[in-house]
C-alpha cells in the first residue's frame, strides 16, 4: 500500500526522511514582534534566535489550519497519517482532525489517522519512522495504527532549557505550583506526563548538572534500548547534545541513534541553548 505521513513542523524530519517522499511538513507559523516566520525549509535559526534576544515580547505561534491538513490528505496515497504536536500544548492535533472531518464532507471516506504524538519535536520525529516501519512491514491500516499508538504510550521526553520564559508566558507550564528561579542558575529537569502535558522532574545547578540530572532520569526510565532508537535534538547547541549522547551510551546500547537541530516552533520553546531527549 502507499502511504503518506504529514507531521506538523514541531517535528523534525531526517535528510533520509526528506529524501523518501512518504514525509510532509504541516507547517506552523511563528510572530516574534510583527516579524511573520512560516516553519518551513526557509526558516532561518540564527536570524530567529538573534530577533528573540533583541525583542522585548514573547515570539507567539499559530497551527496549520484544518484547510492546509485537508490540502495534505487530497494525495494518491492509499493510507494517510498526520503526527502532531501534543494536544495538551497546541491546536495542530484538532486542527487536523477537522481537516480530516472536512476531507470526507468533501471527498468522501479514506484512510486517513491522525496521532497525537503527547510529545514534540523529535519525539514526533520517531512516531513517524515508527509509521513508515510498519507500513514498509506491510501491516494493515488498523495494525499500523494500533502498533504506533501503543509505541505512543511507551514514549518519553525529557528536556532541559536555559530558560522557561518562553513555556511560561505562552501558558504550556500550566499546572505546575512551582518554577525553580533562573536568578540562582538552577535548571529544572522537565519531562512529558502521560496525557502529553509538561511536568518537572527534578533540577540542578548549572546546565551541565542539568543534563546530567538528565540522563540520570533517562536512565532510570529505560527498557529494552536495543530496539529503540535514541533521539536528541538541540537548539544551536550541538556539543551538549553530544554529551548527552555519549553519557546515555555509557549506560546503554541502542538500535540507532539520531540528533537534529531544532527547527522553528521547537526552537521558539526549546530556546538558544536548549535540549531534549526522547526515548
Amino acid at each position: 500500500m502507499s502511504y503518506k505521513v504529514i507531521i506538523d513542523s514541531c517535528g523534525e524530519l531526517t535528510e533520509e526522511m526528506k529524501k523518501s517522499g512518504h514525509f510532509e511538513t504541516a507547517s506552523l507559523q511563528i510572530d516574534v514582534d510583527g516579524h511573520h516566520i512560516v516553519d518551513d525549509e526557509s526558516f532561518d535559526q540564527a536570524d530567529f534566535l538573534r530577533r528573540v534576544k533583541a525583542s522585548g515580547e514573547c515570539p507567539k505561534s499559530s497551527c496549520p489550519s484544518p484547510e492546509r491538513y485537508m490540502e495534505e490528505y487530497h494525495c494518491d496515497a492509499e493510507h494517510v497519517y498526520a503526527v502532531t504536536l501534543s494536544a495538551e500544548l497546541s491546536g495542530s492535533y484538532n486542527s487536523a482532525v477537522l481537516g480530516k472531518n472536512l476531507y470526507e464532507e468533501e471527498y468522501g471516506e479514506k484512510d486517513i489517522y491522525v496521532f497525537n504524538s503527547r510529545s514534540a519535536s523529535v519525539g514526533e520525529t520517531l512516531i513517524g519512522l515508527k509509521i513508515a516501519e510498519c507500513e514498509e512491514k506491510g501491516m494493515s491500516f488498523q495494525k499500523v495504527i494500533e502498533t504506533v499508538e501503543s509505541y505512543i504510550e511507551e514514549q518519553h521526553t525529557y528536556f532541559v532549557l536555559e530558560t522557561l520564559d518562553t513555556l511560561k508566558k505562552n501558558g504550556r507550564l500550566k499546572g505546575l505550583k512551582a518554577v525553580v528561579a533562573t536568578a540562582l542558575n538552577v535548571k529544572p529537569v522537565m519531562g512529558s506526563t502521560p496525557e502529553g502535558s509538561i511536568q518537572q522532574l527534578s533540577q540542578a545547578r548549572g546546565i551541565k548538572k542539568g543534563l546530567a540530572k538528565m540522563v540520570d532520569e533517562v536512565a532510570a526510565n529505560m527498557k529494552n534500548t536495543q530496539e529503540k532508537i535514541l533521539a536528541i535534538s538541540h537548539c544551536n547547541c550541538e556539543e551538549r547534545a553530544k554529551a548527552v549522547r555519549d553519557m546515555l551510551l555509557e549506560r546503554a546500547s541502542f538500535k540507532d541513534v539520531i540528533i537534529l537541530d531544532t527547527a522553528g516552533i521547537s526552537s521558539m520553546y526549546a530556546a538558544d541553548g536548549g535540549v531534549i531527549v526522547v526515548v
